[in-house]
């Protein structure tokens, strides 16, 4: 008989029950080979004596090893190890979990270096981070969204949401979103054309999916959003670039890329160009529409930050003027609430949602239909409307502010414009410095730079990474400029 008393130890601290702990560590003992195959087990009062616990306790654990095969009871002769049980061909079971031998693998599988990113590890909280324009979470009308869910979990009709639902998303919503969508973006859509996705990198992936066929032509901007270019790369799509100026993407270069390639489709940021910031001028997305049309190929217009713009009204999406069904249109609510939030829409012609719609089920059976809900009467009693004029305000007195002491304190180091609307600044460091000696320096300071890289994924040297404002306050945006100002005077001496 092994030394039970010395190999089993119970933890009565602990909320798992105690014939649960019990039972694990007879099964640990079982694959381990400690006790093998047709070993006799001691009797309940025996056990229960060794280890000083109830004989109930050890009832419970034979009885809960048996119903899992793990043990046999013959009456009269006492209680066995299944005699039936394969050996496991692997190392020995030890006790102790060795986590570093839980990361190998023991069977193939493909992996996508493409997909392989190097994501900032976590900092104290007195660091700061050049993040790409991201919204500050502690504006969040989480009060207001959390009345809405309570109110909504309060209903006894709210029970019909709770199983399987559409994968097009919850019908309240959609209806909600087509009419916002309609007096807000001048759209002309009916719920026929709208599909509830978790945030629009959801659309964008699947939008990659159904569009590419191996090897299908894309084109997009030399600078682009980089995550778009890996969603396609993944899809095996094959990536053409055009230069991106003060108008956006180039159509010239565009149309001639057509004459030589059947490309299959076009990713814009057309509000403002991920992450240039700069604006696609009227005239070129009336050529970017007759275009599409000539040559029968998608534009795929990714309108991220619509919400946020501090000049002038915003300028409708490429959607509002799509007479011949070219355009998928893709946006989020997660930048105007909050990223956690997952609620975002994809907008295109009925056979194309409803192609959608079918692969959705196989990557995500549905989404939130709760949440959804909640934000529909979070966007009908007009909710959204004043959260975003409120936080409009104060992104653009944060991009005054950060642009204003860029000029003032860094003017000898960076270039930029200012942006009309978006939450980041396009910065462009001078030639004479780097930012891996930027980077460098910065942590030295407490300032995270992370992934400037992705900004040039064709190498050209433009020297320019996006340096968001939004997420911070006043005071936080002196403190990172006077950060980033002695970093920039110990590289240049």
């Amino acid at each position: 008989m092994i030394p039970y008393k010395t190999s089993i130890t119970l933890d009565r601290t602990s909320k798992q029950p105690l014939y649960i702990q019990l039972t694990n560590q007879f099964i640990a003992l079982i694959k381990s080979e400690v006790l093998k195959p047709k070993a006799k087990l001691p009797s309940s009062r025996l056990l229960a004596g060794l280890i000083q616990v109830h004989r109930k306790t050890v009832v419970a654990t034979y009885d809960e090893l048996v119903l899992q095969g793990w043990i046999k009871t013959i009456p009269q002769k006492g209680t066995f190890v299944n005699a039936d049980l394969p050996l496991l061909k692997s190392q020995k079971i030890s006790k102790t979990i060795d986590y570093k031998e839980k990361n190998k693998t023991g069977f193939s599988f493909k992996k996508q270096v493409i997909l392989d990113r190097t994501f900032p590890q976590a900092y104290d909280n007195d660091y700061m981070y050049i993040n790409d324009g991201v919204p500050d979470q502690r504006l969040a009308p989480v009060a207001e969204i959390a009345i809405l869910y309570r109110k909504l979990v309060g209903k006894k009709s709210t029970v019909k949401t709770l199983g399987y639902g559409t994968t097009y998303g919850n019908l309240k919503l959609r209806e909600t979103l087509v009419d916002y969508l309609n007096n807000t973006r001048g759209l002309q859509i009916t719920t026929d054309n709208l599909m509830i996705t978790r945030g629009s990198q959801m659309g964008m992936f699947l939008t990659a999916q159904l569009l590419i066929n191996n090897g299908d032509y894309i084109i997009i901007g030399e600078t682009n959003y980089s995550s778009l270019d890996t969603t396609f790369e993944y899809a095996n799509a094959k990536i053409l670039r055009v230069k991106v100026d003060s108008d956006g993407l180039n159509t010239n270069a565009i149309e001639t890329l057509c004459k030589t390639y059947p490309v299959k489709a076009i990713y814009t940021t057309s509000h403002h160009h991920h992450p240039t910031t700069v604006t696609l001028s009227a005239k070129r997305r009336l050529e970017l529409l007759n275009l599409a049309s000539t040559y029968n190929f998608a534009i795929l217009e990714d309108d991220y930050d619509y919400d946020f713009h501090y000049n002038h009204a915003p300028i409708l999406p490429l959607a509002s003027h799509d007479k011949n069904g070219n355009v998928i249109y893709i946006g989020s609510v997660c930048k105007a609430v909050a990223p956690v939030f997952r609620v975002g829409y994809l907008v295109a012609s009925k056979t194309f949602v409803d192609e959608c719609a079918k692969l959705r089920r196989f990557i995500d059976r549905q989404g939130d239909a709760l949440l959804e809900q909640a934000f529909a009467s979070f966007i009908k009693e007009g909710s959204l409307d004043r959260h975003l004029k409120k936080i409009v305000k104060v992104y653009k007195t944060r991009r005054n502010l950060f642009c204003k002491l860029l000029r003032d304190e860094l003017s000898d180091y960076f270039s930029f414009e200012t942006p009309k609307g978006g939450m980041a600044v396009w910065v462009t460091l001078h030639n004479t410095y780097s930012w891996a000696a930027v980077e460098t320096e910065a942590l030295k300071q407490k300032v995270v730079i992370p992934e400037w890289q992705r900004y040039d994924a064709i190498h050209s040297k433009h020297n320019a990474i996006r340096m968001g404002f939004a997420a911070y306050n006043e005071t936080e945006i002196y403190e990172l400029v006077r950060r980033l100002k002695k970093v920039m005077a110990i590289i240049g001496g």
